[in-house]
C-alpha cells in the first residue's frame, strides 16, 4: 500500500503559512495607499499621511528600549532554527539499526533484513535488479523497493511477488506497522546497429 509521505504534508503547511504571510505583508503594504485606506476596516493599521508605517523615530524609541536588541536576535536565531531544521528534514533519515521483534529478547537488524528482500525480489521472474531501504520512525518504518524489471516484463507480471514480498516483510516486522512504497523501472532494450 502507498502512503504519503510525511514530510509532504510539512511542506505544503509551510508553503501555505509563508504564502499567506507574504500575501498579509504584500496587502498591508499595498493598502498605504489613500485609494485602499478608505476602504479598510477600522482596525487595520495605516501609515500616517506621507510617512512610513514605522516611523525612524519610533524605530529609534524601539532601540533604546532594553528588550528591543534581545528580541529581534531571538526572532532571527529563532526563525533561523526552524528553516535549518525544515532543510534537513527534506533528507531521509535511516532508523535504528536494529528492531525489537514480538518475541521477548529477539532483534532484528534492519541490514539483514533489507538484504534478505533484495535477494528475494531479485529472484522473482522478471525482476533485474533489486533494491531496498528500511527507514523511518521505529514504531512506523517505511519500506522503499526499487525494482529495475527485465527488458520486456510488463509491470503486471511481477505485483502479485511484489506483494507477497512487502506482506511477508510485514509479518517478519510485526507489531511494527511497515508502511511500502515500490517504485518500477525497466532496463531498456538495445537495438541492434547495422552496418
Amino acid at each position: 500500500m502507498l502512503t504519503p509521505e510525511p514530510r509532504t504534508a510539512v511542506n505544503r503547511a509551510a508553503l501555505a503559512l509563508t504564502g499567506l504571510a507574504l500575501a498579509a505583508g504584500g496587502v498591508w503594504t499595498a493598502t498605504g495607499h489613500a485609494a485602499f485606506a478608505a476602504r479598510l476596516p477600522g482596525w487595520w493599521p495605516r501609515p500616517p499621511a506621507g510617512g512610513f508605517l514605522v516611523q525612524e523615530g519610533a524605530l529609534t524609541a524601539l532601540r533604546t528600549r532594553g528588550w528591543w536588541t534581545p528580541a529581534v536576535v531571538t526572532v532571527g536565531v529563532l526563525a533561523t532554527a526552524f528553516l535549518a531544521w525544515c532543510f534537513l528534514r527534506q533528507f531521509p533519515r535511516r532508523g535504528r539499526s536494529r528492531l525489537a521483534l514480538a518475541a521477548p529478547g529477539s532483534v532484528l537488524r534492519v541490514e539483514a533484513l533489507e538484504r534478505a528482500l533484495a535477494q528475494r525480489v531479485s529472484s522473482v521472474e522478471g525482476v533485474d535488479r533489486c533494491r531496498v531501504r528500511i527507514h523511518g520512525p521505529r514504531r512506523k518504518p517505511r519500506l522503499r523497493m526499487r525494482v529495475l524489471l527485465a527488458a520486456g516484463t510488463p509491470p503486471g507480471a511481477v505485483l502479485d511477488a511484489l506483494h507477497a514480498v512487502t506482506a511477508e516483510a510485514q509479518g517478519v516486522m510485526a507489531p511494527c506497522v511497515l508502511r511500502s512504497r515500490v517504485r518500477l523501472g525497466q532496463r531498456a532494450r538495445r537495438s541492434r546497429h547495422v552496418r
